[in-house]
């Protein structure tokens, strides 16, 4: 059996249903990328898709477009739009009704605009391609979008390139290129991952408006529960191909039931609260690897040894409310206040070991920074808070030597720093180590995970032959990997996996302090719990300090002491975490405080 959405939230018929979807693997009969999709999307509503990566969500949203990624078929199962099967189509049929019938919002759309085509181009040969009016009405059905979504209308905007735009512009300008079309289902592949909150906040509130203006179904896939929480009506949350629960948003929310959602929401952290950041045991087991019986039973901390043998049937927990557990009812009542710790103390007495003053940043003749100070105590978290552009990863750029356009004092441990590291002493560049925001650009491909980590130690002459194979043996065991994964090429890993091995490479070098530049941005949230456990160990355990730069807010109160906000590139706020957030006294602190979203 599967889970359904037999539940309407609302009188209208489902204008797009998915029943009985099976997605297998073409190399390998026999094997599932998911099984057993049932879901039922209905006009003006938002159904969130939820779960970690690899868990199915991006398969099952482009399944409702009729496609699926090389290796991968469509086995079984049906998408009726309005009635119709679309997986019984023509290929030239389905080609013709992608965009026009079921439209798709990819997580980077700044990799669907041609960067060498200007928008306003760009948005009239997609109405070239509908065939829709006239040039001139082209041209105002393309002015008339982009006001939709808050954008300028006039031809400078409409001449400019993609890479012109910032990145909510990008997200807002793809928004008005699925809706010029007016279809009526949208699938949106995290189209928010990565950006401020303040652009996201605009990116959402344009997004529900047009699907309730104009009638759109719309499934939101995202690893973002926080989000999902403040714009879904229906929440259905998937585990290794298999929805495991659903249910509407306050019920998922509210009165979570499976032990996995639980997990997921409770690696979420709060803007009013400091929370005790975990991740889950484990990680989602790839096609071919699943176990048998509740998929989830292996990462479990209610599994009995009858969940391992038996498949959970779907159980009905309240009126629209469904979830596969064979424990249903007998784990007792969640409580969001379960994982709250103490809020951090900032002691009267700090030993600073890095200070920042005057600093005034450049790129060419554009001044980015000014007048920015600040400084960092031994063992201590600051966090860098702002929206894109106001000067935080700059910043820390410069404090890490890699950038070289500044003015101003840094001065670490008593002594002034030079403004490239290339003219730092090695023991400078050994104690400040930088983690970058991507792992997947950050770390050579073509070297084994073992090369990565001992490449610190040899650069900086720590460490060599056997030594150095046991060192970083002890680094993948602090950042809870295995010795196996030595051998292993970074394709093999999964983004998570990947910034750990960009944590034990910093670690390698025994720094002091540690530049962590949006490394958890762009992860799941469970892995972003394990990430954030381990920095708090690190920094407890071996008293590093570390200079956090995010734009969330939430994360900031529960792993940062300090935080400093940027706006423009300027300072406008600092102090300590706790009277940052709950008196904050300017009115961008607050901006940001309200676009962060909540789930409490």
């Amino acid at each position: 059996m599967t889970l359904t959405t037999e539940e309407n939230t609302t009188d209208l018929a489902p204008v797009c249903t998915v029943r009985g979807l099976r997605v297998g693997l073409t190399h390998r009969p026999g094997v599932d990328v998911v099984d057993g999709i049932e879901l039922a999307l209905r006009p003006g509503e938002v159904v969130g898709l939820v779960g970690e990566s690899g868990s199915g969500k991006t398969t099952v949203g482009t399944a409702m477009l009729g496609h699926t990624r090389t290796g991968a078929e469509i086995e079984s199962g049906a998408v009726e739009l309005e009635g119709n099967d679309i997986l019984g189509l023509a290929p030239d049929e389905i080609r013709l009704l992608r965009g026009e019938e079921v439209a798709y919002m990819p997580q980077d759309p700044a990799a669907a605009l041609n960067p060498s085509i200007r928008i306003g181009r760009q948005i009239v040969e997609l109405l070239e391609l509908r065939g829709i009016d006239t040039a001139e009405g082209r041209l105002a059905r393309a002015r008339e979008g982009l006001r939709e979504v808050a954008l300028p209308d006039d031809d400078e905007f409409l001449g400019r390139y993609p890479h012109q735009l910032s990145g909510g512009q990008v997200q807002r300008v793809a928004l008005a290129m699925a809706f010029l079309p007016r279809p009526k289902v949208l699938v949106l592949d995290e189209p928010t991952t990565g950006l401020d909150v303040t652009t996201q906040t605009m990116v959402l509130e344009t997004m529900h408006r047009l699907c309730e203006t104009h009638g759109v179904a719309a499934l939101y896939v995202t690893h973002d529960l926080a989000v999902i929480g403040n714009i879904a009506d229906r929440v259905a949350v998937m585990y290794a191909g298999r929805i495991i629960e659903l249910g509407r948003r306050e019920q998922v929310f509210e009165a979570p039931t499976h032990p996995y959602t639980r997990a997921l929401l409770d690696a979420i952290p709060h803007v009013s609260q400091a929370r005790r950041l975990t991740g889950i045991p484990g990680s989602t087991p790839a096609p071919g690897r699943r176990p048998g019986g509740c998929r989830f039973h292996d990462r479990c901390a209610f599994a009995t040894p009858a969940c391992g043998e038996q498949e959970p049937a779907p159980v009905e927990v309240a009126p629209g409310h469904e979830v596969r557990c064979l424990r249903t009812g007998e784990i007792g009542s969640w409580d969001i206040n379960l994982g709250r710790a103490v809020d951090r103390e900032v002691p009267a007495e700090r030993e600073v070991i890095l200070s920042v003053t005057g600093l005034d940043v450049s790129y060419g003749r554009t001044q980015v920074v000014h007048d920015v100070s600040f400084d960092l105590a031994r063992g201590e978290c600051v966090a860098l808070v702002g929206e894109s552009g106001s000067g935080k990863t700059t910043i820390s750029r410069s404090i890490g030597g890699l950038h070289r356009q500044w003015t101003g004092s840094v001065v670490f441990d008593g002594h002034e720093l030079a403004g490239s590291a290339r003219r730092r002493p090695v023991e400078d560049r050994k104690r400040i180590q930088y983690i970058f925001q991507n792992p997947y650009m950050s770390l050579n491909p073509r070297h084994t995970v073992g090369e990565i980590v001992r490449r610190p130690m040899e650069l900086f002459g720590l460490a060599k032959g056997k030594k150095a194979t046991a060192r970083v043996e002890e680094l993948l065991d602090a950042v809870a990997l295995a010795p196996s994964v030595m051998s292993l090429r970074t394709d093999s890993l999964s983004g998570g996996e990947r910034q750990r091995v960009a944590i034990a490479r910093a670690l390698a070098a025994q720094p002091e302090i540690l530049v962590c530049d949006e490394i958890t941005s762009a992860l799941d949230v469970s892995v972003q719990g394990a990430i954030v456990e381990l920095l708090e160990r690190l920094r407890t355990q071996r008293g590093i300090s570390m200079l956090f730069v995010t734009h969330n807010l939430a994360l900031v109160r529960s792993i940062a002491d300090r935080v400093d906000i940027l706006q423009g590139g300027r300072l406008v706020e600092s102090g300590p975490v706790v009277r940052v957030m709950e008196d904050p006294q300017q009115d961008y602190t607050r901006t940001l405080l309200d676009n962060t979203p909540r789930i409490d």
